[in-house]
């Protein structure tokens, strides 16, 4: 199976999804989106394909959120998605897609959803234990 997550490594929910597709036996294509941005089409593919809304994928902490008054009444997707081609930390992450799907992987087990079963537990840096599914 292939995947591609993009990728925070300064993020643990990033940390802990990429630690849990390798744990599924699958070696992921890696974008760090905050050096490699998704382009406008790309950005907006990985969040319709997650089924969401602009506003959804946004984040709000340790970002420009409020400053750039992106919590205010009025404003609209392009608005977001122009925010968020600007300044990639706006993203929010890890977006993770195979054949199976497209997620917005937060918490990080969200992945399981889109990858093959798992039979091993696996421990989150935070020492959670994520049992999988089979």
């Amino acid at each position: 199976m292939t995947a591609t997550i993009y990728h925070n490594p300064d993020c643990g929910t990033s940390r802990n999804t990429l630690a849990l597709i390798r744990h599924a036996g699958i070696e992921p294509t890696v974008i760090e989106y905050l050096t490699t941005p998704p382009s406008r089409e790309q950005l907006i593919r990985l969040i319709d394909e997650a089924m969401l809304k602009p506003r959804e994928a946004l984040r709000e902490k340790g970002t420009p959120f409020v400053d750039l008054g992106l919590g205010e009444a009025g404003i609209t997707d392009d608005i977001i998605i122009d925010a968020m081609l600007k300044y990639p930390i706006l993203i929010n992450r890890p977006f993770v897609v195979t054949p199976c799907g497209t997620r917005l992987c937060r918490p990080s087990e969200i992945v399981l959803d889109i990858l093959p079963a798992i039979i091993q537990p696996f421990t989150k840096e935070d020492g959670q234990v994520v049992l999988g599914h089979l």
